[in-house]
């Protein structure tokens, strides 16, 4: 039987080499564009069956690294991390060092495509199906070619490459023909040097950042619990007079909504000590909640009116961003209805933990309609609408909120029961307006100071543009006087 015709190197560069009709752009004269599978091994990853997986580790067992342990340029472990018994494990499987790649190959949108480097924690680690893993050849830079796996130019091309509707797939070839960027070995070792200590000041910069934002969290907490005290407005009630007492507005509100205190105040177990014309109340005393749908008269199927989706109110800023305009008849049923001024409050997690609250306002026709997942909240003349939506944002509530939710895990809600009877210090009527007066204030100035955030996305883009400069030839460590790329090439050839 004759043996088979070993290639010549250059028939190997041939089918290494990306026809320059079909590189994705120039790159410096000394680089050369290659098909990834020339340079690095590529493995698909295979599935176990299920008595070969166990729930927790030993020393018997392996991790087994799915798309879920995959994130933005690292691996990362699981609350839910499935691991195999390592008498069945193919060492090809086995993750071997550092320079390994994983690739998470098919999942939804979120997850096709993203790539990370192994660290030393893995090694020696097994990976599954739905993950592929790129093994550079040794006398390629592997922090260098980790890194092209970050860039915007390989997430665009692969995610035109992912075939599926729900869930895309991301085939062995895809990888191998995947066009990528070789400069000769030294650039490669300089490109990375220079990327890692840019990043390590973005990185520097994202955790001051991120100070910054917890302790603006920290100080408007700490504002808010003031507030509902009594303690932000010492100073004005020392100089208003004090004729006003929450007494009056709890009889005035009972009386105009025809609401009974179901329980004698005696019953409330105040939390702490409040100004003595303040009054312990519960919140379902003061506000309704989830009121009955006001029937509409003259309203034609087809006028239109605003519908806000979950996605529409801004967890951040509690405000609501680009509601939508749909018809009467479209919503009218199957939809939570409210009126201008209400206040929206998302009662699934994870909305709730993150703070989707809003006042809905400036509804056409002054009504609207939104996602099932709201709780409404509307006052009346006797409360300030504004103090109660602090109340609602503040982190405080949402975190007792979050202890009493119900239902099945990733569908619990907060009960309408929970807000009925949230203990509540009411003010008298002038003093919850100074109360929202100096928040409103103070908010802003916190606000301010809180922008910062906004360069998060900046830092973010900056990264990106790192990347694309990196993979251009454009870090300005190119030295032309490198030798070609095209001779590393061909020793990567050489050794296969």
């Amino acid at each position: 039987m004759s043996k088979k015709k070993q290639k010549s190197i250059e028939e190997l560069l041939e089918e290494a080499l990306v026809p320059e009709e079909e590189q994705p752009y120039p790159v410096p004269e000394n680089w050369v564009w290659v098909n990834c599978g020339a340079i690095a091994e590529i493995v698909r990853g295979v599935s176990y069956k299920k008595d070969q997986v166990e729930q927790f580790k030993n020393a018997n067992t392996s991790l087994v690294i799915r798309g879920g342990n995959i994130q933005e340029g690292k691996l990362v472990n699981q609350d839910d991390n499935v691991y195999v018994k390592n008498d069945i494990i193919n060492e090809n499987q086995r993750l071997q060092e550092k320079d390994v790649l994983l690739v998470s190959s098919t999942g939804s949108n979120k997850v096709i495509g993203k790539a990370a480097s192994v660290t030393p924690e893995f090694v020696n680690e097994s990976f599954g199906a739905f993950v592929t893993l790129l093994r550079p050849d040794k006398k390629i830079n592997g922090d260098y070619f980790g890194f092209y796996f970050q860039s915007s130019s390989y997430k665009s091309v692969i995610s035109n490459l992912a075939k599926g509707s729900n869930i895309k797939n991301i085939k062995k070839e895809h990888l191998q023909n995947l066009s990528f960027p070789l400069p000769p070995l030294n650039e490669q070792k300089r490109i990375a040097e220079k990327v890692e200590r840019l990043f390590a000041k973005i990185d520097e910069a994202k955790r001051l950042i991120e100070e910054v934002k917890e302790s603006f969290e920290l100080r408007w907490e700490s504002i808010l619990d003031k507030a509902f005290r009594g303690e932000l407005t010492r100073k004005w009630r020392s100089k208003n007079s004090m004729f006003e007492n929450a007494d009056g507005i709890f009889k005035e509100i009972q009386k105009a909504h025809k609401k009974s205190n179901k329980e004698d105040e005696h019953e409330i177990n105040p939390p702490y000590q409040i100004p003595q014309n303040w009054r312990w109340v519960r919140l379902g005393d003061i506000v309704d909640i989830n009121p009955s749908k006001k029937k509409l008269v003259d309203i034609e199927d087809d006028q239109i009116c605003t519908f806000i989706p979950m996605s529409s109110i801004s967890d951040k800023t509690g405000e609501i961003e680009n509601p939508e305009i749909r018809e009467y008849a479209k919503v009218k049923k199957g939809y939570t209805f409210f009126l201008e001024n209400d206040i929206l409050f998302a009662k699934i997690t994870p909305c709730m933990e993150n703070g989707k609250i809003a006042i809905a306002q400036n509804l056409i026709n002054g009504f609207g309609f939104g996602s099932t997942e709201f709780h409404v909240i509307r006052t009346n003349p006797y409360i300030n609408t504004k103090l109660i939506y602090y109340l609602l944002r503040s982190k405080k509530f949402r975190m007792e909120a979050k202890k009493e939710m119900t239902g099945a895990v990733g569908q619990q809600r907060v009960p309408k029961s929970f807000l009925e009877n949230y203990l509540f210090p009411l003010p008298p009527k002038a003093e919850q307006d100074k109360i929202v007066e100096l928040l409103d204030k103070l908010y802003a100035k916190e606000v301010e100071i809180s922008k910062i955030e906004a360069l998060e996305g900046e830092i973010d883009s900056l990264r990106q543009s790192i990347l694309n400069k990196a993979f251009r030839g454009e870090l300005g460590t190119n030295d032309p006087t490198d030798e070609h790329a095209i001779e590393l090439l061909k020793e990567v050839l050489k050794s296969k």
